[in-house]
């Protein structure tokens, strides 16, 4: 049997617009599994389905960028 070969998934640029100050642990928890430290800090993820559902937990703290 052949191997499956990995799909190539791409990337999303994520941004951390809103603070954390005032949210629950677990959506703090999330943010920070995203990478994010601060205000305005962007990363880049592989994009998954579990990236994406991290994204749609926080959509008032985060926003995807071009």
């Amino acid at each position: 049997m052949a191997k499956a070969k990995p799909v190539k998934t791409g990337t999303v640029r994520i941004k951390q617009v809103g603070s954390v100050i005032g949210c629950t642990d677990q959506q703090r928890a999330t943010v920070r599994g995203l990478g994010l430290r601060r205000m305005h800090h962007v990363v880049e993820r592989e994009d998954t389905p579990m990236v994406r559902g991290m994204i749609k937990k926080i959509p008032h703290l985060v926003a995807v960028v071009g």
